[in-house]
């Protein structure tokens, strides 16, 4: 009898725990359903917050909840709701000025520069910038050098360095668990698949990373000089030698203006205010302001609109989410924004590494389909490249960054293998067939010959199919497409020499572009797409994957982790893949 009471009292309690949980999921809903449509009040004699030490998305994100609406989401912390503030700022007579505050950018090197772009138009407005860091990462000061005022803590550090990318091989892991890949790739510098075949760095491998960073620090070397009136080759000697290490070595070389502590930096901006050194100064934060802005702007009246439908995250087949594109958010947005009568052109933003090749080809269709109706202009972020940049390659016309890394037209297949480590444990599979192909994988036997010769086969085809597909949308000869294709990486900067590429800018010049095509002056933004949820699923795995994670940041240590996540991808993925090289992170 005593058990069963306790039982009861156990799946009571869980019961009692559940529905207290779900009451405070509705509760924080609630408050969260409501924030979107705050309003944010500005006082006069401001300053702009620009704080970016949160995760900068080109696009926050409208999530709906069906059933429970009151759950809803309209996030305004994106990379372009924070551009659009910015650029609201520049008119605000109540806005002053901008302070950049210990940011710790969050933020790819594309989404950076555009946000310094932003503010260098700010800076047109007469209205001031500083800068205060007490350690500026590399990124950090690429964003603070289009300060009029640069300050550093005495005792801070400045990293100005160059640019490296760190690639991990894992053959030699391989060997020796037993645990492998079954590898099939096309062309010479597709080397997404590489550290499961080699456990050193290829020639053309190590080629093409050594362009792309070459050119991306050519930007940044070029905007830091413009910015600070450095020579470039002296900024390439202050890397080489750290020569701005510390407070007193940048502000030898000229890379800040002042050597101070926070409330001395403080006083310079009541100083520029005309502040009496007694008051606060009236702040407010990117974020709040980011919201007032969206308020405003919604406000505007035109009856013609521009859609700009994100792409952002791995293609998958599916429907996809806020982190990964899937065709069928991709197809509904599309199909959306060309049957809407008040759209009259769809921008096409891409931040993605490319993924899936199917659900690459069912995405270039809806373009197709979307463009016999209204023009589509594709604005490229960080990432355009692979599956990525098929999804692109049939627009009207392609913009991207200098700093963009797109290309990497090329195709690989991967599946694991564990036969050996399969041996070594003891196991033995055994397969019985009716037909002597009905046996197209198996994780416990190797590919054989004619097996490899099948998934070579797509893959080729697959590769023929992408080489035309940018051929046709980019009107080049196919043999002239695979020139510059092999998987071959290229920056936006490259990619307008050999055609990938029509024009370099940011989202702002792809909206000009698309008003232009459309013959239209004046409009109204319509973002997609909207990610539709279903609170019953995320309640069924309530804390289940967070605890876990969790625990193995806890056990793994942060980097472990990433390195984890990146070979648990990669064993996950299946049929073809169109995708970018195996590390993007650009140090």
């Amino acid at each position: 009898m005593n058990f069963i009471k306790r039982v009861l009292s156990t799946v009571v309690g869980l019961f009692v725990f559940l529905f207290i949980c779900f009451g405070l999921l509705i509760i924080v809903g609630l408050v969260v359903g409501s924030s979107s449509e705050e309003t944010v009040t500005v006082k006069p004699n401001s300053v702009l917050e620009l704080t970016l030490d949160f995760p900068i998305k080109d696009y926050a994100g409208k999530v709906e909840f069906k059933e429970y609406t009151f759950l809803n989401e309209d996030r305004k912390n994106g990379l372009f709701n924070i551009i659009d503030a910015i650029e609201y700022a520049a008119t605000d007579n109540k806005i002053k000025g901008i302070t950049i505050d210990n940011s710790f950018i969050d933020a790819g090197i594309t989404q950076t520069k555009e946000i310094r772009d932003a503010l260098l138009k700010f800076k047109k407005s007469g209205k001031f910038i500083t800068a205060y860091s007490d350690i500026y990462t590399q990124k950090d000061y690429y964003l603070c050098s289009v300060a009029d005022t640069i300050y550093m803590n005495p005792a801070g550090a400045l990293e100005f360095k160059g640019l490296y990318s760190e690639q991990l091989y894992l053959k030699d892991i391989q060997d020796k668990t037993g645990l492998k890949m079954e590898v099939i790739r096309y062309g010479k510098y597709k080397s997404a698949v590489e550290p499961f075949l080699v456990n050193e760095m290829s020639d053309e491998n190590r080629e093409q990373i050594s362009v792309y960073l070459n050119s991306i620090w050519k930007q940044v070397k070029k905007d830091v000089s413009e910015s600070r009136h450095i020579s470039v080759e002296h900024l390439d000697s202050i890397a080489d030698n750290l020569l701005a290490r510390n407070a007193a070595l940048a502000k030898n070389t000229n890379l800040i203006d002042k050597i101070a502590y926070y409330d001395e930096y403080i006083s310079g901006i009541k100083q520029a205010l005309n502040v009496d050194h007694a008051d606060d100064i009236e702040r407010i934060t990117i974020e709040d302001y980011a919201i007032h802005t969206a308020n405003k702007l919604k406000s505007k009246s035109s009856k013609n609109s521009i859609a700009v439908i994100y792409a952002e995250g791995d293609i998958i087949y599916g429907e996809g989410d806020e982190d990964n594109v899937g065709q069928g958010t991709m197809s509904v947005s599309l199909k959306e924004a060309r049957e809407d009568d008040k759209v009259k052109a769809i921008v096409l933003r891409i931040n993605s590494p490319g993924g899936d090749a199917l659900a690459s080809e069912l995405i270039w269709r809806e373009i197709e389909l979307t463009k016999k109706t209204k023009p589509v202009i594709v604005s490229m972020g960080d990432l355009a490249a692979s599956g990525g940049y098929y999804i692109a390659c049939n627009a009207d016309k392609i913009i991207a960054e200098p700093t963009t890394i797109t290309g990497s037209i090329g195709v690989f297949g991967m599946l694991p293998n564990g036969k050996e480590l399969a041996d070594s444990w003891g196991i033995n599979a055994e397969q019985v067939v009716t037909n002597k192909n009905a046996v197209t994988y198996s994780f416990f036997e190797p590919l054989s010959e004619s097996q490899h010769d099948f998934i070579k086969e797509g893959v080729i085809d697959i590769y023929e199919l992408f080489t035309k597909r940018v051929a046709d949308g980019r009107n080049m000869k196919q043999d002239d497409v695979k020139i510059i294709a092999e998987g071959r990486v290229w920056t936006g900067a490259d990619a307008i020499n050999n055609g990938l590429v029509d024009e370099l800018g940011g989202l702002d010049l792809a909206l000009k572009r698309a008003a232009e095509a459309a013959n239209i002056e004046d409009y109204k933004i319509k973002e997609l797409p909207i990610f539709e949820k279903d609170l019953d699923k995320i309640l069924r795995d309530f804390g289940l994957v967070k605890t876990k994670e969790n625990i193995l940041k806890e056990e793994l240590g942060e980097e472990n982790y990433e390195i984890l996540k990146r070979i648990k991808s990669m064993t996950q993925k299946k049929g073809v893949q169109l995708l970018f090289p195996y590390s993007t992170e650009i140090k």
